[in-house]
């Protein structure tokens, strides 16, 4: 008689998801995790979940974890697509899901970092994704975006999908006006109807969420983005061009702007967008936010360890 194959043990220990606005301090909270951990004993990994920081030949537009930092802290799924590679959140989620559980295979704790929602979701949840659509009409799309801009296209979305999605959101417009051009129905959000994704997780996670005031918060953007300029980001991104580079990296925030001299409207860009992220997590069932307002990085990560010491997981 048989014996019945057994689940592959979870976690002994939480994963931890460090997330937020751009120039938050994500990368620097998360060093400071895993020092913590260290001093426990562990052996953490941090795995990237952001869309952009994916992209080989992006680095400093979307501000990836500088080598110093990667000596610091291991991290995976950095740097690994290639520019003219059309990526995507399911494809993401594949290679997330590989890397998370074998870190925990290897009993190393995972601490993903990122600034994107949707990648998020897709590393720690059975994401569900739409199917693809017809490149003839994807292209059409990008087109009238290219010439008319992205809010003419936003206002002609149905008013439930219009309300979930900013005016100037390049990408997650298009991908809409995609769906509904294609007569699929995009994933409603929570408030719609759809799935609180944070409560089907595929392991047990402290989801913490960055937040900062206004004005602070600006001031590390414009630091952010002045530094990235002077490190060469508009070289990089005509490099880029040049290469073929995919619509997902050119709806990249700044992607355009730095070849256009234009710091001013990425500050602008980057700043929207965080408040945007800032708003979600605050209202997002299962997300801790950390007011980081005033603390050090290592003092936004005892924090963060506190409250995921207090997140039950199998005993090891």
């Amino acid at each position: 008689m048989s014996r019945p194959v057994p689940e592959p043990a979870g976690p002994a220990l939480p994963l931890i998801a460090v997330f937020g606005p751009t120039a938050i301090g994500k990368t620097g909270v998360a060093i400071e995790i895993a020092g913590l951990l260290r001093e426990r004993g562990e052996d953490p990994v941090a795995i990237n979940c952001d869309s952009i920081q994916v992209y080989r030949g992006l680095e400093v537009i979307s501000g990836a974890a500088s080598p110093d930092d990667q000596a610091s802290l291991e991290h995976r799924l950095l740097s690994f697509v290639p520019i003219d590679e059309e990526f995507s959140a399911g494809k993401f989620a594949e290679a997330a899901h590989a890397e998370i559980d074998r870190a925990i295979a290897d009993d190393r704790r995972p601490i993903l970092v990122g600034g994107t929602g949707l990648y998020l979701r897709a590393a720690l949840t059975e994401l569900e994704m739409r199917p693809p659509v017809d490149l003839e009409l994807r292209a059409e799309v990008e087109a009238e975006i290219e010439s008319r801009g992205p809010d003419a296209l936003h206002r002609e979305l149905p008013e439930d999908m219009a309300g979930r999605v900013h005016p100037n959101d390049r990408k997650r417009i298009a991908r809409l006006t995609e769906l509904v051009r294609s007569g699929i129905d995009p994933h409603p959000d929570h408030e719609g109807g759809g799935e609180l994704w944070t409560a089907s997780l595929r392991h047990p996670t402290l989801l913490a969420g960055l937040v900062e005031e206004d004005e602070a918060l600006v001031s590390k953007i414009r630091t952010r983005v002045e530094l990235m300029a002077t490190a060469g980001a508009a070289d990089e991104a005509e490099r880029a061009e040049q290469a073929g580079a995919a619509r997902t990296v050119r709806a990249a925030i700044g992607f355009d702007e730095f070849r256009a001299g234009d710091l001013e409207r990425i500050v602008t860009l980057h700043r929207r967008y965080g408040r945007r992220q800032m708003t979600w997590m605050r209202r997002m069932d299962g997300v801790e936010v950390i007011d980081r307002s005033g603390l050090t990085n290592l003092d936004a990560a005892a924090q963060i360890l506190e409250l995921a010491d207090q997140i039950p997981c199998r005993v090891a």
